[in-house]
């Protein structure tokens, strides 16, 4: 039987450097009582508002969350919500590196909450590369924190901060620390992670990306396994939603992962959970497939949270012990992979 728990329990004390764009997760609680006579739209009464870190700052929420010790290196911008993440991310233990670009806002997202529903969302943001001098700036960053982490995560979101050359640069930076590096991408060429441990698509970023680089048209096993191929042996674990995981890894069998969820509230942040887990799962040693299922799991607890949301590590630690004494803990083949038709 697979002690999944027992390799949770050694997450404490595991450093985990994050590298990505960070964000300001605003949310903005009140009630609606009535329709603006300006427009047909709700009028909210504000009763509240509060702060979360967003996007990569998301991922290092929940390492903290989950035992373990993490540094987020990013960009913002000289401004409040600047301020705000700072002090969200001190107050929740992780430690943030994080570079000021004057020439752009603090990625930020505002949620309009009334009566437990989101009735709107209102972004900030400036998605053009860094200039050269603070890309090198952020390289630089990078190759010393890496000689603190045992694992490092690339959590991507298309804001403009992850440079091809940045990407590069901390691939290199985390191998000669023999730090693995786990990705979760974004677009469609993945040919520019190469080098990392492990890359975590969707099945959509998954399909896409087979679709663009290689003309792979077909099921989801094929998909998998092209891109192994064209990422050189790099190891894919493609989440499918409520249809759980799927590994593909050199040397192995794909491996299929039902899913773990009881209840779907909110998918909000369950990638970010997955690879945070993920990385954890990895800095203890255990092997791919069993990194894998513990993700799952989380990624499975925190869907049935409200908003950008992590998962307790006693959680995590009874969701595990409830899948050993169940006999869920047993490795699948996907066999008969599902096919996917239709990109959109």
């Amino acid at each position: 039987m697979i002690e999944l728990a027992k390799i949770v329990s050694q997450f404490e004390g595991k450093t985990i450097l994050v590298v990505g764009d960070v964000m300001l997760d605003e949310y903005v609680w009140g009630v609606a009582e009535r329709i603006s006579p300006e427009a047909p739209v709700p009028v909210v009464t504000v009763t509240k508002e509060t702060f979360v870190p967003g996007g990569a700052g998301n991922v290092a929420a929940n390492i903290v969350a989950l035992g373990g010790r993490a540094i987020l290196a990013g960009i913002v911008g000289r401004d409040a919500a600047a301020a705000r993440l700072s002090q969200a991310l001190l107050e929740l233990g992780v430690e943030p590196r994080l570079l000021v670009d004057e020439r752009r806002p603090t990625i930020s997202k505002t949620r309009v909450m009334a009566h437990q529903q989101q009735i709107a969302r209102v972004d900030r943001e400036e998605t053009a590369p860094p200039d050269p001098a603070l890309e090198q700036e952020a390289i630089d960053m990078v190759r010393r924190l890496c000689a603190r982490a045992d694992v490092v995560i690339v959590s991507d979101y298309a804001k403009g901060f992850l440079t091809r050359t940045l990407i590069a640069g901390i691939i290199e930076a985390a191998g000669v620390r023999r730090a693995p590096v786990l990705v979760d991408p974004k677009g469609t060429d993945f040919t520019r992670y190469r080098g990392c441990r492990v890359i975590t698509p969707n099945t959509r970023e998954a399909v896409q990306a087979a679709a663009q680089l290689a003309g792979v048209h077909g099921g989801l096993e094929d998909t998998g396994w092209k891109l192994v191929e064209l990422l050189d042996g790099v190891a894919v674990l493609i989440t499918r939603g409520e249809e759980g995981m799927a590994l593909f890894e050199r040397g192995r069998e794909a491996c299929w992962i039902p899913a773990a969820a009881r209840q779907v509230y909110d998918v909000t942040g369950a990638g970010d959970t997955g690879i945070a887990t993920l990385s954890l799962a990895v800095a203890t040693g255990c092997t791919l497939e069993n990194a894998a299922r513990i993700a799952n799991l989380a990624a499975g607890i925190v869907v049935g949270k409200s908003g950008t949301a992590t998962v307790p590590i006693e959680e995590l630690l009874a969701a595990c012990k409830n899948t050993e004494s169940s006999g869920m803990a047993s490795r699948g083949v996907l066999s008969t992979p599902p096919v996917v038709t239709e990109v959109e």
